[in-house]
């Protein structure tokens, strides 16, 4: 019987176990645990990798304590911008958007971008211009709006400063009990067939529509049934110019590394080399899966057909 395999995350950074109350640390393994347990019924009953990665993301989209769909921090104009993408390992198809706005699940946008616009990549108001087109879920403003990202932008709003993920050295105090990130999944289905995605409310306090990796492909997010899938998070600035996620590929392509050895190569030479702190999660075809990363903590879960299943956040 062939390996079917599900792994996520829901961002990296400086997460400690003294910042955390217990209900805290418990909400986010319940959050993880359930993305993967919905991702993994779709493998077990068969579904495709692509479907999988969606499954969880929509889930984890839906959960205001990732930065991502109804989490997603607010942007210097007091507002939210996400990006997603999702990749199949079949036939290299892919499809990403960035600058969206009042997109219930912008990974159901990228699906749609994949599947149905003959493109790759579409932006702000083109967009979500699609998203209409394609009858996707659309919410007002106001089912964005959480309290905490609220107050984390209120403290940085005047200020040039902008804040990661999960690092923030203005806002130590104020973001104690509050760790929040991208997410991310990737699957090997039964038929041996691998998929990523990615999705993420960016930077709090972003400016000028910055991007950041995780709708880029080759970058933040990819999928080839020959290598590898690779979902990324961290510092996106770092992950766009060392092309991480696709670099792993290559390590695997043409040095013939192992899924393990490709990404702790990225992760902890390369990144660390120009200060890229973050990590990533993947899979091969053969249902292996890894995830490794350079910061204190990354939100985290894997489970496969033979027994492994786990969550987990700090190193």
């Amino acid at each position: 019987m062939s390996t079917f395999t599900i792994a996520i995350h829901g961002g990296a950074g400086t997460i400690l176990k003294e910042d955390m109350t217990p209900e805290i640390e418990e909400a986010y393994m319940n959050g993880l645990q359930q993305a993967l347990d919905i991702s993994y019924a779709v493998l077990k009953e068969g579904g495709t990798a692509v479907n999988a990665v969606k499954a969880a993301l929509v889930l984890l989209e839906d959960n205001v304590l990732f930065n991502a769909g109804k989490g997603s921090v607010f942007t210097k104009k007091g507002v939210q911008e996400m990006d997603a993408a999702i990749m199949n390992g079949i036939d290299l198809s892919a499809g990403a958007v960035a600058g969206v706005r009042n997109v219930r699940n912008p990974i159901e946008l990228a699906t749609e971008v994949m599947r149905n616009s003959n493109h790759v990549f579409l932006s702000g108001k083109g967009a979500n211009d699609f998203a209409i087109k394609q009858g996707i879920k659309l919410e007002p403003d106001e089912y964005f709006f959480s309290q905490f990202r609220y107050d984390q932008w209120k403290a940085i709003r005047d200020s040039d400063n902008y804040s990661l993920d999960h690092t923030n050295h203005h806002l130590e105090e104020l973001l104690r009990d509050k760790k929040f990130g991208t997410v991310g999944a990737v699957a090997c289905d039964v038929d041996g067939n691998i998929a990523a995605g990615t999705s993420t409310g960016g930077m709090t306090n972003k400016k000028y529509g910055r991007i950041g990796d995780s709708p880029m492909i080759g970058a933040g997010t990819y999928a080839n049934n020959k290598t590898c899938a690779i979902s990324c998070t961290g510092h996106g600035e770092m992950f766009i110019m060392s092309v991480a996620a696709y670099d792993v590929s290559c390590l695997m392509e043409y040095k013939g590394l192992s899924l393990q050895d490709a990404m702790d190569v990225v992760v902890n030479k390369k990144l660390v080399a120009i200060q890229g702190e973050g990590g990533m999660i993947g899979v091969d075809a053969e249902g292996n899966a890894a995830l490794i990363f350079n910061s204190a903590g990354m939100y985290r879960g894997v489970k496969n057909n033979r027994g492994l299943a786990e969550v987990a956040i700090y190193k």
